[in-house]
């Protein structure tokens, strides 16, 4: 009977290292920047991922001069003054070793912050404060189990009456990430 006790925990150790060894194999953490809209749009988007395993982790960004999808702010009569912040669950269905390939992302969103243009001479403010749920999906190339980057795109609802008469209720978003695995 004792064999068989010391046995059964020989097996339970070796199957405890064996797991704690793979999990610590993966990173487990990610900083990432998208530069495409910081470059097209002037946002400057910044994310942190905490992986849970191979095939998942959690998000959490913020996006600071956020605007309404890609609507122009090129005139000196409109202005944006908005701020975000995202949290979003991530699932790589394509993963050897390590979260990366093919990912979905469903996320929750809150901006907070205005529209200003001025229409026929009077200025006119939008209030983009909202809540806003959406769905994305990409892919992520990971070199050297530490730079990752790649494409993305999410499309999302947002609920502020204000904001959907003056743009659409549903947004586009498409970007391509940099990031660092640690």
């Amino acid at each position: 009977m004792k064999k068989y006790v010391v046995l059964m925990f020989a097996v339970w150790g070796v199957s405890v290292s064996s797991f704690g060894q793979s999990s610590a194999d993966i990173p487990r953490n990610e900083v990432k920047l998208n530069i495409l809209n910081t470059i097209v749009v002037g946002s400057l988007e910044l994310g942190y991922e905490s992986f849970i395993d191979r095939n998942q982790s959690i998000s959490a960004e913020i996006h600071f001069f956020d605007r309404f999808g890609y609507v122009s702010a090129n005139s000196n009569d409109v202005s944006f003054d908005a701020t975000s912040f995202m949290v979003g669950y991530n699932y790589y269905f394509v993963s050897e070793s390590q979260p990366s390939g093919l990912f979905v992302s469903p996320f929750l969103k809150y901006r907070s912050g205005n529209f200003t243009e001025l229409v026929n001479s009077q200025v006119q403010e939008t209030n983009l404060n909202s809540f806003i749920i959406g769905i994305g999906g990409g892919y992520k190339w990971v070199h050297n189990d530490k730079f990752a980057l790649g494409p993305y795109v999410n499309i999302a609802r947002g609920f502020n009456n204000d904001a959907s008469d003056r743009f659409s209720a549903v947004e586009f978003n498409a970007g391509f990430s940099i990031g660092f695995r640690f």
